[in-house]
């Protein structure tokens, strides 16, 4: 991406790491940089400063972050970082990487013009709020690095909880919801962009607007949501306290919103959750998932998992692969603990040797693979819409996801155009014969020509 700029402003190249919720930060960045008429780019090569937007949320990102500093710094590149790993250590990265010119914190993204003028003055720029409190909204300009065809839209920022093993409330802040008339009149605007899945972020996507209404709000935004043209909703970070029978039945009631439920469990055995600052999730867990089901068959379930935590003992981890094995996720992603200095659980005793958490891990995951090889199947034989994504170059296989996947963490549908003559494009959503399954992804080809016909006029309408 480059944008036309004044001939005395210095090209900026953006890079990111971490999650979806850093890539909005991102986005926001970029577009109030284009807006005061820098040339942004993706080409690192070509700028000569970089904006690195950072993650530090456990050892491995930070390590991810720290190498991609130093790459930069011996590339002699201009170095403006950004984002957690910048809220973490501010004034030490400084003080390491001369090529540092500013730190911008996860509160302060919104001053990013301002920090690089200071820059180009010749200025060292220390921006970090103490405590963050910003949040962007709809006003702030942004240009999306996702698909023309999905966004991911922030509905708050930072949390409430102190889970023990969890440093993000230090470096995102406390909770802060965004109004249901802005979220919405984003997503009018993403509708006009041609988007059409809306991902809705946040650390705790449940309790939305505790904070701003003094109780959660999800199940009226997803309605008010529900007016927005887009034909897929999806909610991410859906912690199990937060659906109350008024959330799930707008899971049920609302076409747009998906069945799909992204779940952060983390573990099963109550002296776990206890240990993690999770006690209310004991004995939640299995009757949520129960009630889930009852209500919405096809429901898809989501589930993030630790193992390894301090005092995770043989018995413990026995219970957490029965209940892996009895409510059969359809997608599960397990990670090992990693100790995290500044939160509870770093001086907890009884640490689970790495190599004892590395083998849980890989069991767990082999254990997963049957069951989510078996989910997939039971989808052979339908219908469903694919969201087209890209397109192979040499054999020409459409590749996308239909509602089960989502972008980056699930699976993917390959299909094969078939005897319908017909051109699909990249963004476009089409109805197609699920074929095949494997371990992770689907195969599929498209169905009749009438019904895709159809599917594109609407997309064309949209």
């Amino acid at each position: 991406m480059n944008f036309v700029a004044e001939q005395t402003k210095p090209m900026v190249a953006f890079a990111h790491l971490g999650c979806e919720k850093n890539l909005v930060d991102t986005e926001y960045m970029l577009g109030l940089l284009a807006e005061a008429g820098y040339l942004v780019t993706s080409n690192e090569m070509d700028a000569s400063v970089v904006v690195v937007n950072t993650c530090s949320f456990i050892q491995e990102a930070r390590e991810a972050s720290v190498r991609k500093l130093v790459e930069l710094a011996d590339q002699g590149k201009e170095i403006i970082i950004s984002g957690c790993l910048a809220q973490h250590f501010q004034e030490e990265l400084l003080d390491s990487l001369p090529e540092a010119k500013a730190i911008v914190g996860t509160g302060d993204y919104q001053n990013i013009v301002e920090v690089l003028k200071r820059v180009e003055r010749g200025e060292r720029v220390n921006r970090v709020s103490k405590n963050p409190t910003f949040v962007g909204d709809e006003t702030l300009p942004r240009l999306r690095t996702t698909a023309n065809s999905v966004a991911y839209l922030k509905v708050a920022e930072g949390c409430d909880y102190r889970c023990a093993f969890c440093i993000i409330p230090k470096l995102r802040g406390n909770q802060r919801s965004r109004t249901i008339d802005s979220i919405v009149e984003e997503a009018r605007q993403l509708a006009n962009q041609g988007v059409k899945e809306l991902i809705l972020i946040s650390q705790i996507t449940t309790n939305y607007g505790i904070d701003l209404y003094g109780e959660p709000r999800l199940g009226d935004l997803l309605r008010a949501l529900g007016e927005v043209e887009i034909p897929w909703i999806r909610v991410h970070y859906a912690y199990p306290t937060g659906l109350t029978p008024e959330v799930l039945a707008a899971f049920s009631e609302i076409p747009n919103v998906l069945p799909y439920f992204d779940l952060p469990l983390q573990h099963s055995h109550p002296e776990i959750l206890r240990a993690m600052n999770r006690p209310w999730q004991a004995g939640l867990n299995a009757s949520l998932i129960t009630r889930i089901r009852d209500l919405l068959p096809d429901a898809v379930l989501r589930t993030t998992l630790i193992v390894g935590f301090p005092g995770e003992k043989d018995e413990h981890f026995e219970h957490l692969a029965s209940f892996v094995q009895e409510n059969r996720f359809d997608h599960v992603g397990v990670f090992t603990f990693s100790p995290e200095e500044g939160t509870p659980a770093f001086l907890l005793p009884n640490h689970v040797p790495v190599e004892v958490a590395s083998a849980r891990k890989d069991q767990l995951i082999a254990q997963q693979q049957s069951i989510s090889a078996a989910n997939n199947q039971k989808w052979v034989g339908k219908t469903v819409d694919v969201l087209i994504e890209r397109k192979d170059s040499h054999t020409g296989e459409l590749i996308g996801r239909c509602a089960r996947f989502a972008p980056e963490v699930d699976g993917e549908v390959f299909l094969s155009q078939g005897s319908t003559g017909l051109d699909v494009n990249v963004g476009q959503m089409v109805p197609a014969l699920i074929t095949g399954s494997d371990l992770y992804d689907l195969t599929g080809e498209l169905v009749g020509a009438q019904k895709i016909v159809d599917a594109l006029r609407v997309n064309k309408t949209n």
